[in-house]
């Protein structure tokens, strides 16, 4: 299989009159929060005539591109990231702008009966009778493994256990997948593939839920600093409802 690195999405609205003033901001964004921020791109290029391009990706992946220092005008990231990189200096922002939080979440392909989650034991249950159990190389991924750990089941899921590099991949393999597979990621990324032969089964019980909180910063190579900002300020206030919609706290 071929793997994904990164998803490019191209948004822009043709206004019927030149702006003289229009210009393409270049943002670089984690992939779990892609469904409000598709909606809120949609709305500020419509409202200000500027086109925005996306560079979807794992935080691991931002990680690795940051440190080629790319050319870019805003930085959406979990908040550790963005921290990180107002630390080393990537970032002209003092502190990351509020995205919003996202939850992990359950998902079987739509013909499969839903695993019971709603308990710890319950869960444990689901995940000791699933044939296989996907998830990513990324955060959701990372907190599962020390999760399955925490729960002394590490050895007994081991064997049974698909990890890839992103999001798309998991639901893309549990789509296609056989058997009683049990897929793992952000809320916001199973609903996305809801349409495409997915069911989201529901959130991890609620003592073992994580949330990866995503934050944003104008980046220091900013080839359009002043209009990154306004779009910074419109993402941090007037584009909550398109966040929130999508399931995003």
């Amino acid at each position: 299989m071929v793997r994904k690195q990164f998803k490019l999405i191209f948004i822009g609205i043709f206004l019927g009159v030149f702006h003289l003033q229009a210009v393409e901001l270049q943002v670089m964004s984690a992939g779990a929060v892609e469904p409000g921020l598709v909606l809120a791109v949609a709305q500020y290029t419509k409202t200000s005539g500027h086109q925005v391009k996306i560079r979807l990706g794992t935080a691991p992946q931002l990680s690795r591109l940051l440190a080629d220092q790319p050319v870019a005008d805003l930085l959406i990231a979990p908040v550790s990231l963005i921290n990180e990189q107002i630390h080393i200096g990537t970032l002209v922002t003092e502190k990351g702008v509020l995205i919003g939080k996202v939850g992990a979440g359950v998902t079987v392909r739509k013909a499969l009966k839903s695993p019971q989650i709603s308990t710890v034991e319950s869960f444990k249950a689901a995940l000791l009778q699933a044939d296989s159990l996907v998830y990513n190389q990324a955060s959701t991924g990372n907190y599962l493994a020390k999760l399955f750990e925490k729960l002394g089941m590490s050895e007994q899921l081991q064997g049974k256990t698909k990890r890839f590099v992103n999001g798309d991949l998991v639901m893309e393999q549990v789509i296609h997948g056989t058997g009683n597979e049990i897929g793992f990621g952000a809320i916001t990324e199973i609903k996305m593939f809801e349409s495409k032969g997915l069911k989201y089964v529901g959130p991890l019980p609620r003592e073992l839920q994580n949330y990866t909180t995503y934050s944003a910063g104008v980046m220091k190579s900013a080839k359009y600093p002043n209009e990154a900002r306004d779009f910074l300020v419109f993402l941090g206030g007037s584009a909550k409802p398109f966040f929130e919609q999508v399931g995003i706290e």
